[in-house]
């Protein structure tokens, strides 16, 4: 079903078809549910979108969260949503049955959180660092603080957030300076975060914060970073809630995403913030990477949300616009003819396919992602858990950067097919324009994700990653070369893949000669050429799916949709594959020219 903002019929078909859901489902741990009941709850979930996040989403960025008398005031939907998102389980719903949870398999979590992102990209950001907050408690903590904070966070009834990011500091937690020095039972904390998505508001009864500081005597650089549970009010023995020094100093206005609140907070000005240790000291790195790469996805999802959302907006817009006339075989234009809609026209027509292919292929990459982290803590078998724990880290960072990336690009064609009306404020697209940007620097910029790709997940353990990608690739292209239509993409695919195989022989030279700034000089670029190939993978099994559909005659979609696919499929192979080319020109190049270069060539 499509809508403004969505088309449900591909997150299924991609859920469903592409992905084999009933492989995740399979899992003992899954057992209470079915392709029915996963049904029943995504088409709940739409309904609620439709009624709770759509209505709001442009009143928010008119009416954006500001600092006020001392507090933050945001949208009151903000309050309505995480009572509801409570009540309706969207906090709980990975979280065992014994805590309250659902249960449920990431794959239909993220399905649900993507549907809530394409009606609004504000509102769901305050549930899902709320669960990644109580995720960290529940993984980490000890029996008291999961007691204590959980159940209410799970509710909706308390916020929670991660501090990580300090004024002095930026993206390099190495440098943190939040100081945490024992007293009893707890830490008194000291120091200041800011860029914190959600970290406090008018409307919320608490505020939860998983927070990295340095215990007192701890090593330098991160090896010495310590996580606490540090609430803005702490409960007292009656379970009453006392103010604990956690202050907002003010909030960030913000190009986009206006109606998310982000905040610059203090920590123990009066010298009484207290804070629990979760888990161990100085593991807190190790700790949060847990919810930072959750959190990476999860960005990459509402990038992808957002691209999508504009797609449907632009598409619908160059359905009902008329203007200009199709070229006559003269070459000319009949100027007696009636004006056509501006979707006949060539040049729309290849900005609304560069948008079809950047969207649907960047769902299929986050539910693929979410498919590799069900399995690999779920499969009964602990070679196949370890494979897919290798899968979802090399995924990872292309999760996150591709759809923020390549989704601005679709968005600003989006905003191009609408002409002058697309720059206005009457229309939609300049504020998805605007939303998306925060995308590509959301937990962690693209640099860093593309260091962490190259640097890090491509080589680790010997390149087993890679190792079973290829295995995963392989599969998809021995299928396509079966079939006469599929054929010569398959061929292409596999072009790429010795590509890719030349350009990472030839970057790993200079890593071993221990020559690592230029081994990760052009890793963004890298990032790129990879997510490119990746892209070209899910496509080419998205069309597999289609044509299999078609020769067997399924009734589950029309025939226009599954022809749609493999149309989009020959598009990406003629227009974005291709790219691949040019960068690996670039990652091949010897001349190092952003590695040997004088400061005076910027003047």
């Amino acid at each position: 079903m499509a809508s403004r903002y969505l088309d449900l019929d591909t997150l299924k078909f991609l859920l469903y078809d592409v992905h084999k859901l009933e492989e995740v489902l399979g899992q003992e741990r899954f057992a209470d549910y079915d392709r029915e009941s996963v049904d029943l709850f995504l088409n709940a979930v739409s309904d609620f979108s439709e009624k709770e996040l759509y209505p709001f989403f442009q009143e928010m960025d008119a009416r954006p969260a500001h600092f006020e008398d001392g507090e933050v005031h945001v949208h009151p939907q903000v309050s309505e949503y995480m009572k509801k998102a409570g009540e309706m389980g969207l906090a709980a719903a990975l979280f065992d049955h014994e805590v309250g949870g659902l249960q449920m398999p990431n794959s239909v979590v993220t399905a649900a959180a993507y549907i809530q992102e394409t009606a609004n990209n504000h509102l769901p950001g305050y549930i899902g660092l709320t669960f990644g907050a109580a995720e960290l408690i529940l993984h980490f903590g000890n029996d008291h603080l999961k007691e204590t904070y959980v159940p209410h966070m799970l509710s909706g009834a308390w916020n929670g957030t991660m501090c990580l990011t300090e004024p002095q500091a930026g993206s390099s937690l190495s440098d943190i300076v939040t100081s945490a020095v024992p007293e009893g039972d707890h830490y008194a904390i000291k120091g200041q975060k800011i860029f914190i998505s959600g970290g406090d508001y008018k409307g919320v009864d608490n505020v939860v914060h998983l927070l990295l500081a340095r215990i007192e005597g701890a090593p330098a650089g991160t090896k010495g970073i310590s996580l606490f549970v540090v609430p803005k009010h702490r409960p007292d023995a009656e379970g009453n809630l006392v103010f604990n020094d956690v202050n907002t100093v003010g909030d960030f206005q913000k190009m986009g995403q206006r109606g998310y609140c982000t905040t610059h907070l203090s920590f123990g000005d009066q010298k009484d913030c207290r804070g629990w240790l979760v888990g161990e000291p100085h593991q807190g790195l190790k700790y949060m990477f847990l919810m930072m790469n959750g959190a990476r996805i999860a960005v990459g999802r509402g990038a992808a949300a957002i691209a999508m959302a504009a797609y449907r907006a632009s598409l619908a817009y160059a359905k009902e616009r008329p203007q200009g006339r199709p070229l006559t075989r003269t070459g000319k234009k009949d100027a007696s003819e009636d004006q056509t809609l501006i979707i006949n026209h060539p040049d729309v027509r290849r900005m609304l396919l560069t948008q079809k292919v950047i969207v649907e292929g960047s769902l299929s990459l986050i539910l693929l992602s979410a498919k590799y982290q069900d399995l690999s803590q779920t499969h009964p078998e602990e070679s196949e858990r370890k494979k897919y724990h290798y899968l979802l880290e090399l995924m990872t960072p292309v999760a996150k950067t591709y759809p923020a990336e390549k989704g601005l690009e679709a968005v600003s064609n989006g905003l191009q097919v609408l002409g002058g009306y697309g720059f206005c404020s009457d229309f939609i697209l300049q504020q998805y324009y605007r939303d998306i940007r925060i995308f590509s620097i959301y937990e962690g910029t693209t640099g860093i994700q593309s260091m962490d790709l190259l640097g890090r997940k491509v080589t680790m353990d010997n390149g087993i990653a890679l190792t079973h990608l290829a295995g995963e690739m392989g599969k998809t292209i021995q299928a396509a070369l079966a079939i006469g239509d599929l054929k010569s993409y398959a061929e292409a695919l596999s072009g790429k893949t010795a590509l890719m195989k030349k350009v990472l022989g030839y970057l790993m030279g200079y890593a071993g000669k221990g020559n690592f700034e230029r081994f990760l000089a052009d890793a963004t670029v890298f990032m790129d050429f990879f997510g490119n190939i990746l892209i070209g993978w899910l496509w080419l099994d998205m069309a597999l799916e289609a044509h299999k559909a078609l020769s067997e005659g399924r009734s589950r979609q029309t025939e226009g949709f599954y022809k749609g696919k493999i149309h989009a499929m020959q598009f990406y192979y003629t227009y974005e594959l291709p790219k691949t080319e040019s960068q690996a020109q670039v990652l091949l190049n010897t001349l190092a020219l952003t590695v040997n270069v004088e400061d005076e060539v910027f003047e």
